[in-house]
């Protein structure tokens, strides 16, 4: 009888345990996946920011379309090998090849060319602030195509927040708007919608195929890489070398971890904090690159730089805070 109790009680405590320690252990999952989540929303803000001054840098070498060819190349490789590594590929994904392509030209090449071009014909500091544009494109067709995506109101304050924040950043009327001021504007903007848009489509057709982060985007980065293949013009390209510094932000800067590694964080943050989130991280970048243009490249800061900077953190602030509270409803 002592031994039936004592088996008893011994079966009771482990299955306690082991109903608290799977409560627990699911319980620090999820909260474990948002705090990665949102270190690579940092992350993403961090490196695209720093993004437009490696991209002037190459840009006094090479031409638009064959920085981000070096870009995409030195972005795809690594993750590639990783990719074959860990054995994350398989025949079996090709027949979604109509996406990878898609998501090849939306958030690869017309993104990265129309940076590239935008920034080539405007200081860094007016390009990283019209790249604040993203989570209004971003918002316009989530409102479209994510039925299940809901828009409140306070995404809707935030986002309009930051976007007056970028054109305070950009100071229209300071300056005279000549061809190459417009030019520059147009391409950032093309660039802008381009990415923006692809933030739905992830989570709308490739989010749903349930394929690896690392999958994913090396097959993004290659059907991005076949496409620029067949229409960079090469010559001139070795120009890059001649310029150390360019050519190591270009390899690293904008390929490994520009590329790369900021896709790898792109696909997880749509997963885990939704589309709307993840384009918001957009918002960080004109303040990096603000700070960047005026202590590497010397460009003027005034107070009203300072209070732009100001309202896009807290329009970043206003979106995470609408995404969670909506998150804690459902």
């Amino acid at each position: 009888m002592s031994s039936s109790i004592s088996s008893s009680i011994s079966s009771s405590m482990s299955s306690s345990m082991s109903s608290s320690m799977s409560s627990s252990m699911s319980s620090s999952q999820p909260s474990s996946k948002h705090n990665v989540a949102l270190f690579a929303f940092a992350f993403i803000g961090l490196i695209w920011g720093s993004n437009f001054i490696f991209m002037k840098l190459a840009a006094a070498h090479i031409s638009p379309m064959q920085i981000v060819f070096v870009r995409v190349f030195f972005g795809f490789v690594p993750v590639a090998i990783v990719a074959l590594v860990t054995k994350s590929l398989s025949l079996a994904h090709l027949k979604h090849w109509p996406h990878f392509f898609a998501m090849g030209l939306l958030a690869t090449v017309i993104y990265y060319f129309g940076f590239a071009k935008g920034t080539s014909l405007l200081n860094s500091g007016i390009a990283g602030a019209i790249s604040g544009a993203i989570p209004l494109f971003s918002l316009v067709a989530a409102l479209l195509f994510l039925k299940e995506e809901r828009v409140t109101k306070w995404k809707l304050i935030g986002t309009g927040l930051g976007f007056i924040g970028v054109f305070m950043l950009a100071r229209p009327f300071d300056n005279q708007v000549d061809a190459r001021t417009l030019s520059g504007v147009t391409y950032m903007m093309l660039g802008s919608f381009s990415v923006g848009v692809s933030f739905v489509y992830a989570k709308r057709f490739i989010s749903p195929l349930k394929l690896s982060p690392l999958a994913l985007t090396t097959y993004q980065l290659g059907a991005g890489l076949v496409v620029l293949a067949c229409v960079t013009d090469f010559t001139g390209i070795s120009h890059l070398a001649n310029d150390t510094t360019a050519l190591v932000s270009s390899i690293f800067g904008l390929g490994l971890l520009g590329t790369g590694v900021a896709y790898l964080c792109y696909y997880y943050i749509i997963e885990h904090l939704g589309a709307l989130v993840a384009s918001s991280a957009t918002y960080v970048p004109p303040v990096v690159a603000l700070a960047i243009g005026a202590l590497l490249v010397g460009e003027p800061i005034v107070l009203r730089d300072y209070a732009a900077t100001a309202l896009i953190l807290a329009a970043v602030a206003v979106v995470a805070i609408a995404n969670k509270y909506q998150l804690t409803k459902t």
